[in-house]
């Protein structure tokens, strides 16, 4: 893609997004959501293979589908109340198709379909704003809606389907593009499951999130590892950032004494606070699908030996490239922000 075309599609997303966030206006949000999904198109498209063209082709109908009920429940609203600010929610109905066309956008459960196979189906540079920062509009939207009375009765049986759902499909699958997706799942229940109770908290989990994401899909497309095997092979080429790979997905299922434990940590704290035990059980019992299949793509990767045509070092095989200069300090943030939870405490 023409470098100037790239940098123009990207400051479309960046402006779709911020267009949303500094809106008071129901359409000026619909606005900006569109400007999201027309720029993602042809960055879904940017490596010409049916797959893209597919991906592409769902991800423009769900959230094209998703657009369109957004802007039927705010017609509703603005039909019964005569304004159109985004706050001012006085219908249940609208208030239902708005939580669902959200839900869509984010690709939370039972709307999750699209995302195993459209982030599959894109480069994982590509993958790793489908799985940041376009998750960024939606909660902005549920989180400006959470002082309406109805909406848990929603969310909450949702965000917990997203949680088991999350975790039960990344079980069986040895491409990591489709587990960092299923992994997205299950991080889109945690944050939906305490924006009712702690919108600031919300936002803490997201931020973490989207850092050990990122951390992430960088270090795998630095190593340019794709399913499972490969990740085991480039162990080869850079022991180093392999170690720190596997760290990192740790700390992304959420194991202390990791960076990823302290969003779950105060979560948990937050719901029992609110006298609310069972819940978070269950949510914490449901991680452990999670963090089982991390662990199996560690050991994997680190204590077997895949299949291959010869035992020898291949390390003259691979190219070397220059590591990004932010990817040092997300892999410390992502990994090392433990001993900072106090601080987040007396902050919430």
């Amino acid at each position: 893609m023409n470098p100037i075309i790239f940098s123009s599609m990207i400051l479309m997303i960046f402006l779709g997004t911020m267009t949303v966030l500094l809106s008071s206006h129901w359409f000026l949000s619909w606005v900006g959501f569109e400007m999201n999904l027309f720029a993602m198109i042809p960055l879904i498209t940017i490596k010409k293979s049916p797959r893209s063209t597919e991906a592409a082709v769902k991800y423009f109908m769900t959230q094209a589908s998703a657009s369109m009920i957004f802007m039927f429940a705010i017609s509703i609203n603005f039909s019964l109340s005569g304004q159109w600010t985004i706050t001012n929610i006085t219908n249940s109905l609208s208030l239902l198709l708005l939580i669902i066309s959200m839900l869509m956008k984010l690709g939370s459960a039972p709307f999750h379909f699209w995302v195993p196979e459209v982030t599959q189906g894109v480069p994982l540079k590509i993958g790793m704003i489908l799985l940041t920062w376009q998750k960024i509009a939606p909660l902005f939207i549920l989180y400006q809606t959470t002082h309406c009375s109805n909406s848990y009765l929603v969310i909450f049986p949702l965000a917990l389907m997203s949680i088991f759902i999350g975790g039960w499909g990344g079980l069986n699958q040895l491409q990591l593009r489709k587990i960092m997706a299923y992994s997205s799942i299950a991080h889109m229940g945690w944050i939906l499951m305490i924006l009712m109770y702690n919108p600031t908290l919300m936002m803490l989990n997201l931020l973490i999130y989207i850092i050990i994401t990122l951390t992430l899909m960088m270090m795998l497309d630095y190593s340019n590892s794709k399913t499972t095997s490969t990740l085991a092979q480039s162990w080869n080429s850079n022991f180093t950032i392999s170690s720190i790979m596997l760290i990192t997905l740790l700390s992304l299922g959420g194991l202390p004494p990791l960076s990823g434990f302290s969003p779950k940590w105060l979560i948990i704290q937050e719901m029992t606070k609110n006298h609310n035990i069972i819940l978070p059980t269950i949510m914490a019992m449901a991680a452990l699908l999670n963090l089982m299949f991390y662990l199996r793509i560690i050991y994997a990767s680190s204590m077997t030996l895949f299949p291959s045509m010869s035992q020898t070092k291949t390390k003259w095989l691979f190219k070397n490239q220059k590591i990004n200069f932010l990817t040092p300090s997300l892999i410390s943030m992502s990994i090392l922000l433990i001993p900072l939870t106090p601080m987040y405490i007396i902050w919430l």
